[in-house]
């Protein structure tokens, strides 16, 4: 018997992380149901690694940075509705709402479709928008869950038998591929190339501007070192590089999402913040990466396999999951020893 054509929409908007750890979902699956046809809807920051995606048939884009911008707050609800017809032009097989919180079960509302699935335990009684509640043995939002499985977790409710976990990216642009070439013209190819990411969306996760001097310090005579970072954090970077008193390649602002994927990927290694960068590195499986963590549990989010490494803060609070510091002193910013990870890096060169 031929397969039947399913139709299905994943709800995961924000944030660039998140999205990145939704991919092994859509390679489920697509494994599960090869004849689906399968939609996606997201903010417009995230949808920049899923646009061109093999396995996305539409990509709905949430404008959101052009909403919070936006004085006119009518032309919103008027791009709202538009959005909403649109998705209501297709009846779904499955509506799969992968964040859970009230911003994406309004759209699982929205949507039309047969089964609107969740897990149990959503934020903001995200749940009420759902037909069909998976059973869980772990709280949705449990630190020690990590969130690739919790996401996998409903593939396998559906029938999904795997257990490789794969990251379906787009292929590289040529035209990324060209400003990356351009950005590293001056990197030495004999020496091994080290990525330092050190700003992320959260205060309460970055690591102290001297540490990440002592790590240029440190590996300026012994690799290529780069630094990145959007362009707000200018000002971050700049401490950091005059604090080190040495010379690297600065990218702050200089990259979009797929420049950046590109130039990570020509990494021997990423250090970060559990923050975007560090999940697209892992993404592009290419580089070693080194993920700090502070607020936010390695457990959940680090990345894992032969090619990664975590190291969490020892402070007796962490992680606590806040932006920012309940006590205000944001003391386990010290608490990962600079020392530490040289020789993780140590290690990986030799």
């Amino acid at each position: 018997m031929e397969e039947k054509e399913i139709k299905i929409l994943i709800v995961r908007l924000s944030a660039l992380g998140d999205v990145i750890h939704t991919l092994p979902l859509l390679s489920a699956l697509k494994e599960l149901y090869p004849k689906s046809v399968i939609d996606w809807i997201v903010e417009d920051k995230a949808s920049q690694f899923l646009r061109n995606n093999p396995l996305i048939n539409n990509l709905f884009v949430v404008p959101k940075k052009k909403w919070k911008k936006r004085k006119n707050k009518f032309q919103n609800f008027s791009d709202f509705i538009s959005i909403v017809k649109r998705l209501r032009e297709t009846d779904y097989d499955l509506i799969i709402d992968v964040q859970q919180l009230l911003k994406s079960a309004v759209w699982v509302g929205a949507a039309k479709g047969k089964r609107k699935i969740a897990q149990e335990g959503g934020r903001e009684f995200s749940t009420l928008f759902s037909n069909e509640i998976i059973k869980t043995d772990r709280k949705i939002f449990d630190i020690n869950y990590h969130v690739v499985k919790r996401n996998l977790d409903i593939a396998k409710y559906l029938g999904w038998s795997g257990a490789e976990i794969k990251f379906p990216l787009p292929p590289s642009i040529n035209s990324a591929k060209e400003k990356a070439d351009e950005l590293l013209k001056e990197i030495k190819n004999e020496k091994p190339t080290i990525i330092l990411a050190p700003s992320t969306t959260w205060s309460n996760k970055h690591w102290k501007n001297e540490n990440w001097a002592k790590l240029i310090k440190t590996f300026s005579d012994k690799a290529n070192i780069i630094i990145t970072a959007s362009a707000n954090e200018k000002k971050l970077t700049d401490e950091i590089i005059s604090m080190s008193e040495k010379e690297v390649i600065n990218l702050t602002g200089k990259t979009n999402l797929k420049e950046l994927r590109e130039v990570l990927s020509r990494a021997d290694i990423v250090i970060s913040p559990d923050s975007g960068s560090a999940h697209i590195a892992w993404a592009v499986n290419k580089p070693k990466v080194i993920t700090l963590f502070f607020s936010t549990s390695r457990n959940r989010t680090a990345p894992f396999g032969e090619n990664y490494y975590s190291v969490q803060s020892d402070e007796d609070c962490s992680p606590c999951m806040k932006r920012k510091c309940r006590f205000q002193t944001e003391e386990c910013r010290n608490k990962i020893d600079t020392e530490k990870i040289i020789n993780i890096v140590n290690n990986i060169l030799t």
